[in-house]
């Protein structure tokens, strides 16, 4: 078995998935069991400065092995799993010299990957592919990114005579639930700049992302018996339609893709008494995220003056911002990861992420970070799968950088 796929396969074991709506960092202290297996291993390998703080966050230095002044250079991934479906008790199987046909992942239930549905399957007919039992996602978002940090981490640290200037690690809590760089000590870590390994298939190179905000919607509205209620019932549930009806119909992510926005109605619960909405709001232009937030105020204002004052509250929250404008100070760091990819054979596929990573408040923060792959595919749910191959490429590509950096 494969180093990566070793380390991938016990981190995946451990269920951290975080939890939204929670004021502590980390939002489930069950984040916390991996944090400190991972200062465990990182100490067995002679790795300096590990810590896990109090917010479950575990930072470590692979010294540098070079008098060659280098810039200290990061590596951060996120361990934490996304909170739309379970990951305890991960079942994974591996598709060993896979064929190119439908993939069966679970024999009770049959439920079946399709290459209909998953083209991009057959990019990897002949390798070994690890899919989940269908009960529960596989964790590669961002457990990949962890073992293929972990595994370069090892290699390194085992070879010395290999020149690099210091690298420093960091790997983080609640990164699906936008708290990921909550308490990351940009300060303390140190380095110039970084890298998060959290994207998606081998290739992918991304340093543009959404601007996003999250807008939660009350709606109050008056109960009253239906027998008798003309000219007094206001219906929480029917407002809540009518505010959802009042938004672009085709501004929705099942319509959009590339560089395009949306509005995503995420949560929806209530009564003839309440109701209440979760919408996160998503654009990669600055200008049409502003307009999207000001729409979106202008419906509250227009049912407000319809059926009164107070009866639609909306509390607006940004959540991050398109790190591009961060980024482009230091295109060396994409100059560096297409040169890297192209000597691997690598095909890098620079596109922009349609979500967020820590990268991009880490970013705003002072640490320049841009996203590179780990290979995986389908996150958040049953069809996640990942190539083995792919993640000892992304291994290979994460040596590669840090030789090239250091060259620099």
């Amino acid at each position: 078995m494969s180093e990566v796929l070793n380390h991938f396969l016990k981190y995946i074991s451990y269920d951290t998935q975080s939890k939204d709506g929670v004021e502590a960092v980390p939002s489930t202290e069950k984040q916390k069991v991996l944090a400190q297996e991972l200062a465990l291993e990182l100490r067995a390998m002679k790795a300096e400065d590990v810590i896990v703080d109090d917010h479950g966050y575990v930072y470590a230095t692979i010294p540098a092995t070079t008098d060659k002044p280098v810039p200290v250079l990061g590596f951060v991934s996120h361990m934490d799993t996304s909170p739309a479906f379970s990951g305890a008790g991960v079942k994974p199987q591996i598709v060993k010299n896979y064929d190119g046909n439908d993939i069966l992942l679970n024999q009770e239930t049959g439920l079946t990957m399709k290459v209909s549905d998953f083209p991009y399957l057959l990019k990897y007919k002949g390798q070994d592919i690890v899919t989940t039992d269908g009960t529960t996602l596989l964790g590669a978002d961002d457990k990949a990114g962890v073992a293929e940090i972990m595994t370069m981490a090892e290699f390194l640290l085992s070879h010395p005579e290999i020149p690099h200037g210091k690298i420093r690690i960091g790997f983080t809590p609640d990164e699906e639930v936008g708290r990921g760089a909550d308490f990351f000590d940009v300060k303390g870590f140190g380095a110039e700049v970084a890298y998060t390994v959290d994207g998606g298939g081998l290739g992918e190179l991304e340093y543009e992302n959404f601007n996003a905000a999250s807008a939660k919607v009350k709606i109050h509205g008056t109960s009253i018996h239906p027998g008798s209620s003309k000219g007094k019932m206001k219906n929480a549930l029917l407002m809540a339609m009518e505010f959802h009806n009042m938004l672009p119909a085709f501004d929705n992510p099942m319509y959009t893709d590339g560089y395009e926005g949306f509005f995503h109605l995420d949560s929806m619960e209530g009564s003839v008494e309440e109701a209440a909405m979760d919408y996160i709001i998503r654009d990669h232009s600055k200008e049409k995220f502003e307009e999207k937030k000001q729409f979106i105020r202008r419906v509250e204002e227009y049912l407000n003056s319809r059926y009164g004052a107070g009866t639609v509250e909306v509390l607006l929250r940004d959540s991050y911002f398109n790190m591009k404008e961060k980024i482009e100070p230091h295109m060396y760091l994409i100059d560096i990861a297409k040169a890297a990819m192209e000597e691997l054979e690598i095909e890098p596929l620079v596109t922009p992420i349609r979500g967020g990573t820590d990268g991009a408040r880490l970013s705003y923060e002072g640490l320049p970070c841009p996203n590179i792959c780990t290979g995986g595919y389908n996150y958040h749910g049953k069809f996640e799968f990942i190539p083995v191959q792919s993640m000892e490429k992304v291994v290979e590509l994460l040596l590669k950088i840090v030789e090239k950096f250091t060259e620099r």
